[in-house]
């Protein structure tokens, strides 16, 4: 759902005519990023004990209203926890010689690891990512189950797959991935192109950036007024694992600082 609010809202412009990285580029994702956090915090949360409004947050009517918001300079104001992103997280993304795809992650939430003897697979510790702050839709209850980050995706073209994608990263999976499949369809990249390229995360006031984005593109933002995090890392903000199919033939890519890889099989 988080996703797919951030590309219902991007669609509204011309977003593959936009310099990548540049200024107005890292604008648009930001302030996109922002509102879908802030829908996030206010309604994500188990049904069985709030209201999740799904089919007006996807809709195109909300995004096309948000994203007015966004054409009139308008600043979200996220008010939320800062959290760090976990190490816990796995993904695969497959494609086998007839055509089948699978994008699978599977998460922790925290290094727990614990297993029953002969269930094959393990507890997850993710209680800790429940909102302390009681009265809100993420707030901890008992049985409740938390919303999860996870949004392994596979994106059709023509009725059949054309990205296998997804990541580990906490929040910054959904940002981290509309920003891969936005590489893909906006910027005509490759998947390798697409997993590797420079990308940013806004799930609070501030805008994180990767250090490869031109310190010409943060000062401008800055100067605008924007509270700009430039990271350290050179591919940070979750870690992108995807597979491109173009004609039947699959080429992947996998984030250059994680240890994911692409491989390619061969049959018989």
């Amino acid at each position: 759902m988080l996703m797919l609010q951030i590309l219902n809202m991007l669609e509204n412009f011309e977003i593959g005519a936009l310099s990548h990285g540049g200024t107005e580029h890292v604008r648009l994702l930001a302030e996109a990023m922002k509102r879908m956090t802030i829908d996030k915090d206010q309604h994500m949360g188990d049904p069985a004990y709030v209201d999740v409004p799904v089919e007006r947050l996807i809709s195109k009517e909300h995004a096309a209203a948000q994203a007015d918001s966004i054409r009139r300079g308008e600043r979200a104001d996220v008010k939320r926890l800062e959290r760090s992103s976990s190490r816990e997280t796995t993904h695969i993304s497959v494609v086998d010689c007839q055509g089948n795809a699978v994008a699978l992650t599977h998460t922790l939430g925290s290094p727990s690891g614990a297993i029953t003897p002969g269930l094959g697979f393990m507890y997850n510790g993710t209680m800790s990512r429940f909102d302390p702050r009681p009265g809100r839709a993420g707030s901890i209850a008992p049985g409740k189950r938390r919303s999860s980050s996870a949004a392994p995706t596979i994106v059709f073209k023509d009725d059949r797959p054309f990205i296998v994608m997804g990541a580990p990263g906490g929040s910054y999976i959904a940002p981290a991935m509309a920003q891969g499949i936005m590489n893909v369809v906006d910027f005509g990249m490759s998947m390798l192109e697409a997993v590797a390229a420079p990308r940013i995360v806004a799930v609070s006031n501030s805008i994180d950036i990767s250090n490869r984005i031109r310190r010409s593109v943060s000062a401008e933002l800055a100067a605008l007024g924007y509270d700009i995090k430039r990271s350290a890392q050179s591919y940070p903000f979750a870690a992108l694992h995807g597979i491109r199919i173009d004609d039947g033939r699959c080429s992947g890519g996998a984030d250059p600082q994680r240890d994911g890889m692409a491989i390619s099989v061969p049959v018989g």
